[in-house]
Parts: structure tokens; sequence; C-alpha cells
């Protein structure tokens, strides 16, 4: 059996797909999806697909920058919010990088402008690979991130 690496309430991860490469998330294992904090958010028609286009602020600290991004529409869920209220939601598959593994996850894109960090990482997203120790932060991450 393959020992499960333990993570911190607080990582730093890659969205290589969305031009992300450093950003820290919040790791929650009461969420059962991993949530996106996006602007802009619009349903497209891509090769006769549906898709969403939408605009990133990869850097918590730096809101000027702004990446506008698409994603094929991998399902639309009705999800509910840690304030209770639920809210149809788009969710997108992406591969994500947490120390030296990547995977895709499944990522619903929301407004999350009124909480501290960019992305919630839900339990899904971590699957069997992770054991979380809530007292430490960027335990598979850069040191970058930790200095932010």
């Amino acid at each position: 059996m393959k020992e499960k690496m333990i993570i911190g309430r607080l990582e730093a991860i890659a969205l290589p797909e969305l031009s992300i490469e450093n950003m820290t998330v919040r790791i929650d294992s009461g969420a059962k999806t991993s949530s996106l904090h996006v602007d802009n958010l619009k349903q497209i028609t891509t090769k006769g697909k549906p898709w969403v286009s939408f605009d990133l602020h990869p850097d918590v600290h730096n809101v000027e920058k702004v990446i506008t991004c698409s994603a094929p529409i991998s399902d639309i869920r009705k999800v509910k919010s840690s304030n209770g209220v639920s809210e149809q939601r788009y969710v997108i598959e992406t591969i994500v990088t947490l120390g030296k593994d990547s995977w895709p996850i499944e990522i619903t894109l929301t407004d999350r402008s009124d909480m501290s960090y960019l992305m919630l990482f839900g339990r899904e997203a971590m699957g069997k690979r992770f054991l979380v120790d809530p007292s430490k932060v960027y335990l598979a991450g850069s040191e970058d991130a930790s200095q932010s």
C-alpha cells in the first residue's frame, strides 16, 4: 500500500491548462467538490459544444492581473455553498498539480470574492491521495507560496 502524503490546510497548486502556476488553495475535506472564483462567466459554443469562458485572477495579491480562460462544460450541478444557499454551477475538468503529482479534477465555477482564498480544494479532488494536518501549511508545495 502506498503511503499517503500529508498536506496542510493551505497548499500551493498549479492548474496548467488554465495557465495558473502557483495558487494558494484552502484544503477543505468538508467540501465535496472543489470551487474556483471566476469573473465574467459566460456559456459559449465552441465547435458545436457547450463551453464556458471566464476570467481568473491567478494572484490574490495582484487583482489587476487577469487571465481569460475557456473550457468545455463537464456538468451543471446544484451546489450548496458554506452559507447554505444552493446555486447552479458550471463544472469543468482540468489537470491539477500538487507537489510532484498531477491528475484530473472537477472544479465548480462561482463567485468567491467574499472568501479569503480564490479556490477551495475539496475531498473529491484529494481522493485517497492525502491526509490533512490542519495545523500546518504548504507541506507539499512551493516555498514561494509559503512566503506570500
